[in-house]
C-alpha cells in the first residue's frame, strides 16, 4: 500500500482506535513486557499526537480486553497474558501477526477438542438439508484442490465454520466466528504435502459429514476428534520445522456464513 493510500486509511481509523491496536499489538509483541508500567501519558500524548481523552479511552478499551490496568500512584500496567481474552477478535489478531508456536497450537486444539466433537454430535441431530449440502460442498472444493493450495486451507475452514453452524447451537457458532481467524492460520500450516496426505485429509473429513448424515452422533463426535488431532500434528510439525508466520484471511470458496 502507497503512503498516500495508508494515510488515507489511517485517517479513516478512529484515534482511540489506532491507538488500541499500537499497544495492544507492542504488548503482544513483547514491546511493552507484561508486568511493565507503560510509559506516562505526556510521553504517549507526544508519540501519538492524540488528546488526552482519545488516549484514556484507548487505555481503557485495552483494560477491557484483559491487557492493562490502571492502579492510583502506579500507573497503567500490562497484565499477564493469561488474563487477556484471546476470545476478541482484536487481541487474537494482534497475537496472529507474529506468527504461532506450538504452545499456540496446543491450547487451540485443546479448545477445539473441548467443543468440535459435541458441535457435530449435534450437528448429527440437527443437520438440514442446507447444512448437509454446505458441508459436503467443503469436502468437494478440499478434494478437488491441491494439498498446498490455498483455496484447501480456504474450503477447510469453511467445512468447520460450517460444522458450528451445523450444530444448532448459537454459543458454538459464535465461538467458531471468534476463532476463524486462528484456525486460517493453523489449517494454512497443516495443510498436507503430498497426495497420500491429501486425501488422507478430505476424506478424514468426507467421514465427519457422512456421519452427520446419517444421523450419528457418536460417530460423528469420533471423526471430528480424529480431524483435529491429524491437524495439532501437522501443524506442529510445521511449525518445527520452520518459524509460523501469519497469512492473510480469505474468504472460504464454498458455503458462505449464516448472519451472526
Amino acid at each position: 500500500m502507497g503512503g498516500i493510500e495508508a494515510g488515507i486509511v489511517s485517517r479513516r481509523i478512529p484515534g482511540h482506535a489506532r491507538v488500541a491496536r499500537a499497544l495492544g499489538s507492542g504488548i503482544v509483541a513483547g514491546r511493552y513486557p507484561q508486568g511493565s508500567v507503560l510509559p506516562r501519558e505526556a510521553a504517549l500524548l507526544s508519540r501519538f499526537r492524540v488528546s488526552r481523552t482519545v488516549l484514556r479511552e484507548a487505555v481503557k478499551t485495552l483494560s477491557a480486553k484483559g491487557m492493562l490496568e490502571t492502579r492510583t500512584r502506579v500507573g497503567t500496567r500490562v497484565r499477564e497474558r493469561a488474563a487477556w481474552n484471546l476470545f476478541d477478535r482484536d487481541v487474537l489478531a494482534w497475537y496472529l501477526e507474529g506468527g504461532v508456536d506450538a504452545r499456540f497450537l496446543r491450547d487451540l486444539a485443546e479448545i477445539r477438542l473441548a467443543i468440535e466433537p459435541a458441535a457435530a454430535a449435534l450437528a448429527a441431530e440437527r443437520r438440514t438439508p442446507a447444512d448437509l449440502d454446505a458441508l459436503d460442498s467443503c469436502v468437494a472444493a478440499m478434494r478437488d484442490a491441491p494439498g498446498l493450495d490455498p483455496a484447501f486451507a480456504r474450503a477447510d475452514l469453511a467445512f468447520h465454520l460450517a460444522l458450528a453452524d451445523a450444530s444448532g447451537n448459537v454459543f458454538m457458532h459464535s465461538v467458531g466466528a471468534v476463532t476463524e481467524a486462528a484456525l486460517d492460520v493453523v489449517f494454512r500450516l497443516s495443510r498436507p504435502t503430498d497426495p497420500q496426505a491429501h486425501a488422507a485429509s478430505w476424506q478424514a473429513h468426507a467421514a465427519i459429514a457422512a456421519a452427520i448424515r446419517a444421523g450419528d452422533p457418536a460417530a460423528a463426535a469420533r471423526a471430528t476428534e480424529v480431524v483435529v488431532r491429524d491437524g495439532l500434528r501437522n501443524g506442529a510439525a510445521a511449525v518445527e520445522a520452520g518459524p509460523g508466520a501469519p497469512y492473510p484471511n480469505a474468504s472460504p470458496p464454498c458455503a458462505a456464513r449464516s448472519p451472526e
